[in-house]
């Protein structure tokens, strides 16, 4: 692993890669992801921290997945990617921390992401439309309620839920310590 750059100073980057490898205007990209072409335009010169909403939606119109944009492009296997390795990012909203585990590889169709959710917080992101992905919620430590179109649970350490990126999901954080849980993504189109 040649390059260990943190998420904050790769996003930018990224965005603005994947953005003209689809051969995507500012203005296209913003229509597709309902975010202003001001707003990519910042990400894209790092003067905007973007919340995980915000790159949830950009990803969807790329039809990315949203650690697509917090690291390197996948290498080819085998791979591995050591703890200091990992990409760490924080929304400045909420102070969730997402920590890409997963290590680079061909664009498999499965990754894995640990995930902080202080005390309090709540994320909400919006049913995707192009990158879907059937996701496992598995609770490490704390509590975490999870919501989505017609559906809610209720977690405890150990429990295990599953949920569609093809619906809008919140995790709510209503216990009294950091909610720390695994997800296990398994991309499909």
């Amino acid at each position: 692993m040649a390059n260990h750059s943190p998420p904050e100073s790769l996003i930018p980057r990224r965005v603005r890669e994947e953005r003209m490898l689809r051969g995507l205007t500012l203005e296209q990209l913003a229509a597709q992801a309902d975010v202003s072409r001001a707003m990519i335009s910042k990400i894209e010169r790092g003067e905007s921290s973007p919340t995980a909403v915000l790159l949830s939606r950009i990803s969807d119109a790329m039809g990315l997945s949203l650690s697509a944009l917090m690291s390197e492009p996948r290498a080819a296997s085998p791979a591995i990617r050591r703890m200091q390795e990992q990409p760490l990012w924080a929304d400045p909203e909420t102070g969730y921390l997402r920590r890409l585990i997963s290590p680079p590889g061909d664009n498999g169709d499965v990754e894995i992401v640990a995930v902080e959710l202080p005390a309090g917080k709540t994320v909400t992101f919006a049913a995707t439309e192009s990158l879907h992905s059937d996701d496992q919620i598995l609770l490490l430590e704390g509590q975490l309620t999870l919501s989505g179109d017609a559906t809610a649970f209720v977690l405890q350490p150990g429990d295990c839920a599953r949920m569609s990126t093809q619906q809008t999901t919140s995790f709510g954080n209503t216990g009294t310590v950091t909610a720390r849980y695994l997800v296990i993504k398994r991309h499909y189109r």
